[in-house]
């Protein structure tokens, strides 16, 4: 058996990832099952650089605020702003902090000085303005959508002033409050103002709809893009603050829910401008439904991968990434009869792995789930291995 699962192994490189596949998909997505790692980070770079160059993929988008991620891509495609305020403001979730992730952007900015728009390489942040703790205010998308629309669409038909807008939003605090993800009564996303925002974000989302062909007529490719994405996180950022308000068991289900339903819409618009590729962790992009423990309750969502690959069936690829050891965080050598243990047992220090050919090696058996020791690191499910199109194995991640 040792001596077939060496037959299913790869290098890591953009020509094995693209071999695995029936074709070139629309969202190429590579999972990693823990954070802020720059040995897992280089090793995205160096395969993104090579899409680039072999594959024809332009843009790469992370699981990191989307309205930020404008900062980064104006600073790789038309060098606004330096390194140091763009890793600062252009990233959430303490991304900005990863050496890896400073490379990236400034391998970006390399890449595209002197080449035409059209041959740049882009960046998005397809996360939602979400952090654990909190919701970001509906304002910047609110605002910027309604300065859009009031800039080309006729006067008489927005549904309201910039004025209103203003005062039904009062205090961006109100939005940020930290307490309100534990404690329901601490939100405001179900009092008055909160449901007549929502009412107007949806007046003027359909009318950036209804008046699409003047808006596009009358609008760059990338301002008719942001109008959209503003529309998407205005609704959606009204939406999720709903939720926090509930007082119902589905209330975790439904936030982590529209998390990931805003992350799937921003890749599937993502995916309309051309072939793009995807990091984030393994449970945002994993067909299978995802899973986590909320205390004494498991909550249960379908993750941005899943609700992508039902819309684009075979232009959704996911590669899942899994590790031997990440020793500094207390997760030693994996135990033989787990997924993670065999694989461990090859001799490369990493390798990109046939998840079909390998259940066929593994005959009708199926490994153990490795138990992580740590929380912030997730073992790859055996009982996935049919859905997922690779697999890249590290062995040992050394401490960033």
């Amino acid at each position: 058996m040792a001596t077939d699962i060496k037959d299913t192994v790869h290098p890591v490189d953009a020509t094995a990832v693209l071999g695995l596949l029936p074709a070139r998909p629309r969202l190429l997505a590579l999972g990693e099952p823990t954070h802020h790692e720059d040995a897992l980070l280089d090793l995205r770079n160096e395969l993104f650089r090579q899409l680039v160059e072999q594959g024809g993929y332009r843009t790469i988008a992370l699981e990191s605020d989307c309205l930020a991620g404008l900062i980064v891509d104006d600073h790789v495609t038309s060098g606004t702003g330096t390194l140091d305020e763009v890793m600062a403001h252009g990233f959430s979730h303490d991304w900005g902090t990863c050496a890896g992730n400073r490379e990236l952007v400034r391998w970006m900015r390399a890449y595209n000085d002197g080449r035409p728009a059209s041959e740049q390489v882009r960046f998005a942040g397809f996360d939602g303005p979400l952090e654990i703790s909190h919701a970001a205010s509906p304002r910047q998308a609110l605002t910027a959508l309604h300065d859009y629309l009031a800039a080309r669409a006729d006067a008489d038909l927005l549904p309201c002033t910039a004025e209103t807008l203003d005062r039904l939003l009062g205090s961006d605090e109100q939005w940020t409050e930290p307490a309100a993800m534990m404690d329901p009564t601490r939100s405001v996303g179900r009092s008055a103002e909160a449901r007549r925002l929502r009412l107007l974000a949806d007046d003027l989302a359909a009318l950036l709809d209804t008046q699409m062909p003047h808006l596009i007529a009358s609008s760059s490719r990338d301002e008719w893009d942001r109008a959209r994405l503003y529309a998407r996180t205005a609704t959606g950022l009204l939406r999720y603050h709903h939720w926090m308000a509930d007082t119902s068991p589905g209330r975790m289900a439904w936030l982590v829910g529209v998390r990931d339903q805003m992350m799937a819409h921003n890749l599937l618009a993502l995916a309309e401008r051309g072939p793009v590729f995807v990091y984030a962790h393994n449970s945002h992009l994993q067909r299978e439904k995802s899973s986590m423990r909320m205390g004494e309750k498991p909550v249960e969502w379908w993750s941005a991968g899943a609700l992508a690959n039902a819309r684009l069936g075979d232009d959704y690829a996911f590669v899942a990434t899994a590790l031997g050891t990440i020793r500094h965080q207390g997760v030693d050598a994996p135990p033989p009869g787990t997924l993670e243990g065999l694989l461990y047992g090859l001799p490369e220090d990493r390798c990109l792995v046939d998840p079909r050919r390998l259940t066929t090696a593994l005959g009708g058996t199926r490994p153990a789930h490795r138990e992580s020791p740590w929380f912030g690191y997730a073992s790859l499910d055996p009982s996935h291995l049919e859905s997922i199109d690779g697999i890249v194995f590290v062995k040992d991640v050394p401490q960033s």
